[in-house]
């Protein structure tokens, strides 16, 4: 049964507690929907308590009413939580073997006989603890989410950024390609008719002389046929002067065409394209470049050229963290791994006094610090000393005297080698085992620009001694000291000095 105060809150209709309260003009109160309702059962707009017309379709919301409604509610819900549903009683412990609050007369109860059980607060205070052991895994796992979806919003924006940059290149270099073909076509076009124009003019000047002499001889022709139609005392009169101007008129030779008199449609057009094509290999051939470099493969301090084959250490803009992106090591790998054939490229290197350049295998860990077990088979330069190393080698020094401007890099998968040249001059070879595809790498921690050029060809044969040279045993380092020694190297692509 309600109290005095729950009926104070019901709706004269449905007799429940108010929802969505409205107010008539006679200060009654109705459920909107039950007020509705009732008018629609008597087709007419009088109040259901008493009977009074009310003058507006839509009554207004009893604001106060229905937060009061609202209020209650939530109390009376609060309230019933706390109390027990067989006994109406407090709730004020918890029954560990059923796992669920009780009151005390349900402890002693048969139901729970032999139950063990914990006050109210203990029991909320333990599974509170053990509710935030659990959902700290789950705490780690949405602040790893919400880092991750940041970086896929960064990567999308990043994808954004490429296409644009990647649409801008493609077009200033068609651009070029255009110009240059339009330039070709103009220049072509201008021979042709520079040609037409010469030899129509001599053909012009060749038929005017002609029309000259053929306007000379129909005069002379006209005038000895009139007078051979002539009477003949008049034709004897005057046959001597007809002899004579006969006689003086000029003996012409037949008139022709020389040679070279037409278009040289050979010369325009004899291997237009492959000529067009040697022309414009000639314009691009500086910007050719045999190892294309991976910008996404590139640690984020490495600043590429836009063509791709010149690298320095430099300030980019924050990059999204990717599989194949290094994220200690400066260091970035080409676009093509090879596996067979003979591959050589140059690095101009210049007077820059931290580099690193080799090649390393597809499976090489983007991730973390490099060691010597990471697969790569290199050549570095760091703090004044020439160094090598690979996964088979620990590192050892270089015996190199002068600054190298530039370094020579020689692949032959089919035979396993890897030799490093400055360029003519044989500074070290390595005997490459993986059976993956190996991947030309070039890193720097110094801001001089580093490029990738095509390797200038060259008779010169490694004699003996550059091989006994190059032997490892001779330039080793203290084995000792050898995990310093290639963790200092790789300290350069880890952070500027």
């Amino acid at each position: 049964m309600a109290s005095g105060s729950e009926l104070n809150l019901c709706c004269p209709i449905c007799h429940d507690i108010f929802d969505n309260p409205v107010l008539l003009s006679c200060s009654h109160s109705f459920c909107k929907a039950c007020l509705q309702r009732w008018w629609r059962q008597k087709q007419s707009h009088k109040c259901p308590v008493c009977q009074s017309t009310s003058g507006r379709k839509h009554p207004p919301c009893n604001l106060a009413l229905k937060n009061l409604c609202e209020a209650f509610l939530l109390e009376r819900d609060q309230s019933a939580e706390t109390l027990c549903g067989l006994h109406s009683e407090k709730l004020k412990l918890f029954c560990l073997d059923h796992q669920q609050p009780v009151c005390l007369v349900c402890r002693d109860s048969e139901k729970h006989t032999e139950h063990r059980f914990r006050p109210i607060d203990e029991a909320a205070r333990d599974r509170r603890e053990e509710l935030q052991k659990t959902l700290k895994p789950l705490e780690k796992k949405l602040k790893l989410f919400k880092r991750i979806k940041g970086n896929f919003v960064q990567t999308a924006e990043h994808i954004r950024v490429q296409a644009r940059h990647a649409k801008r290149e493609i077009k200033k270099q068609f651009k070029k390609l255009h110009e240059f073909l339009n330039m070709e076509e103009d220049e072509r076009i201008a021979a042709v008719k520079d040609e037409e124009k010469q030899k129509r003019e001599m053909m012009k000047e060749k038929m005017e002389a002609l029309s000259r002499q053929i306007e000379a001889l129909s005069d002379t022709v006209r005038a000895t046929e009139e007078e051979l139609r002539a009477e003949d005392i008049s034709f004897l009169h005057s046959y001597a002067a007809s002899v004579d101007r006969v006689q003086r008129c000029p003996q012409l030779e037949e008139p022709q065409l020389h040679l070279g008199a037409l278009i040289d449609e050979a010369k325009h057009l004899g291997n237009l394209n492959f000529n067009i094509w040697n022309k414009m290999n000639e314009v691009c051939d500086h910007s050719y470049s045999p190892v294309i470099l991976d910008p996404n493969t590139a640690h984020p301090g490495i600043v590429l050229s836009e063509d791709l084959s010149c690298v320095r250490w430099g300030e980019r803009p924050k990059l999204p963290d990717n599989p194949q992106r290094f994220d200690s090591s400066c260091i970035v790998l080409g676009s093509e791994g090879f596996e067979s054939g003979l591959h050589s490229w140059e690095v101009e290197v210049g007077d820059s006094s931290h580099w690193i350049l080799g090649v390393a295998p597809e499976s090489v860990e983007r991730k973390g610090h490099l060691d010597s077990r990471s697969g790569l088979w290199t050549v570095a330069l760091h703090k004044s000393t020439y160094k090598a190393f690979s996964p088979l080698n620990p590192m050892f020094a270089l015996p190199v005297k002068k600054q190298l401007q530039r370094i020579r890099v020689d692949l032959d998968c089919d035979r396993k080698e890897l030799s490093f040249s400055d360029p003519n001059k044989l500074i070290h070879t390595f005997s490459c085992t993986s059976t993956e595809a190996l991947f030309p790498f070039i890193g720097t921690s110094d801001e001089y620009l580093l490029r990738i050029r095509p390797h200038t060809e060259n008779n010169t044969s490694y004699s003996d001694d550059d091989d006994e040279d190059s032997d490892d045993n001779d330039f080793k380092c203290d084995s000792s000291d050898d995990s310093s020694v290639f963790a200092s190297v790789l300290k350069l692509m880890e952070s500027r000095e």
